[in-house]
């Protein structure tokens, strides 16, 4: 698979040398002459002086063989020019922009960047799980975050301990898809019976995440 990565500060160098370990085709597009000469030497790959925003640069990497495109430039602006260049004129189909920015990152989504990644956003999530995952676990995440698979393991004397899923008032759009019972997985129907030590895993909208954690981890007497 060949990859052109746009950007190369430490993201870009430490993402070109992982993925090159990874027996990938790797191009790199830098501004800065004397970094590329540092990365081209040091990771052995081809670094071209330019700016990713540019044709003759992206032309020059053979952008138009690439499989993936990566932007992470420092700035949000260029990533966003890098990708819409590539996507609109190269037809790339897999691309990746950094948003330094958390707050551009529905902007340039909306502009036509599927994939964005936005580190604080990355970590903030991670604390955020951390803090709430006693008992709630992010198994995946679904429609560029909006949605949710999430697992979570009924606690002793439940308050839904024998309880028909039928019976359970989950929110909308949210779905229980499997339970595991002694290390049984059983595909529930509405009057499948959940016990306190069943491990479900539900769909749902992130933003429920919390109020599936108190649906399923109430006790019964409190």
């Amino acid at each position: 698979m060949k990859i052109v990565i746009t950007g190369g500060g430490k993201l870009g160098y430490y993402l070109s040398q992982n993925l090159l370990d990874r027996g990938y085709d790797i191009s790199l597009i830098e501004k800065d002459k004397m970094r590329c000469e540092k990365i081209a030497n040091e990771l052995g790959i081809e670094v071209i002086c330019g700016d990713g925003t540019d044709i003759r640069p992206l032309t020059d990497a053979q952008i138009g063989k690439a499989d993936c495109f990566i932007a992470v430039t420092g700035r949000d602006q260029d990533n966003l020019v890098a990708s819409q260049l590539v996507k609109r004129r190269f037809r790339v189909d897999k691309i990746i922009a950094r948003a330094n920015n958390p707050r551009n990152l529905e902007a340039i989504r909306a502009l036509g960047v599927d994939n964005v990644l936005s580190s604080t956003e990355i970590i903030t999530n991670m604390i955020e799980q951390e803090i709430d995952s006693t008992e709630l676990q992010l198994l995946a995440s679904l429609n560029k975050g909006e949605a949710s698979i999430c697992s979570i393991t009924l606690p002793m004397n439940a308050r839904l301990d024998g309880s028909a899923i039928k019976t359970i008032s989950l929110p909308h759009s949210s779905l229980i898809v499997s339970i595991l019972r002694d290390e049984q997985l059983i595909i529930p129907q509405g009057d499948t019976v959940i016990y306190s030590g069943d491990e479900i895993v539900a769909i749902c909208n992130s933003q429920d995440r919390k109020q599936i954690k108190q649906i399923f981890s109430e006790v019964s007497g409190k």
